[in-house]
């Protein structure tokens, strides 16, 4: 799994009818103030053991300031949310050709399931966690801040991890 984390003040995501061009009205807007955006990238090799590490270290990630101005909190001391997004371009290959590869990107089916259950698992941690739509054409504003962004592979962290 791939995840992009983005420390944000607030984010909005709609999902945008493809045909017209316009706001999905059948998707409630989803909006955060202070918390993380996360665009998840999952592959077909990713299970049980990625969500719980991915879950694990994120909800434990210390990155708000404290009362002295160090990265020394998590998001569940600041009262900060998640906004989720499946994003299969992370899998996106340009070594050979200017038009990316999505191979090693996962089924849809099972991108699916994964990345509703890793929302989930940070869930049972006692994070809010708000979601896209799978598969959807979404447009996405963020304030991040800091900035602070954070890129976890498993393919690289679990190996270091084991």
């Amino acid at each position: 799994m791939k995840i992009v984390l983005q420390k944000v003040s607030k984010a909005d995501i709609d999902v945008v009818d493809e045909t017209s061009g316009d706001i999905d009205q059948s998707f409630k807007p989803q909006h955060i103030d202070t918390g993380y955006v996360l665009l998840v990238g999952v592959s077909d090799e990713d299970g049980q053991e990625q969500i719980d590490w991915l879950a694990s270290k994120i909800a434990k990630l210390r990155v708000f300031e404290d009362e002295n101005g160090k990265m020394n909190l998590s998001l569940d001391q600041v009262g900060g949310e998640i906004l989720s997004v499946s994003q299969f371009t992370l899998f996106g290959d340009v070594r050979r050709g200017n038009r990316p590869s999505f191979v090693n990107a996962g089924k849809p089916e099972h991108a699916k399931r994964i990345w509703l259950e890793l929302n989930q698992a940070l869930r049972d941690q006692g994070i809010t966690v708000k979601e896209g739509r799978f598969g959807s054409h979404m447009r996405i504003s963020l304030t991040n801040d800091g900035p602070i962004t954070i890129l976890f592979d498993t393919d690289d962290l679990m190996s270091k991890h084991c």
